[in-house]
């Protein structure tokens, strides 16, 4: 294992915790509509989001 894996392994980690960490509902607004749903699943979401463009924008720099 590499440093970087380690870095990415342990920032996977500490992000996951955080997620699960925050399990109240909350309101959503998605441009006009407002959706209630758990925070965790928001937040899981959009670091799914995140990851995709991250891996998209590497692969199109290399």
């Amino acid at each position: 294992m590499t440093p970087g894996n380690v870095a990415v392994t342990v920032v996977v980690v500490l992000a996951l915790v955080f997620i699960f960490e925050n399990t109240q509902s909350t309101k959503i607004r998605l441009l006009i509509s407002e959706v209630t749903m758990p925070l965790w699943m928001a937040l899981l979401g959009m670091g799914v989001v995140g990851a995709l463009c991250g891996i998209f924008l590497g692969r199109r720099r290399g």
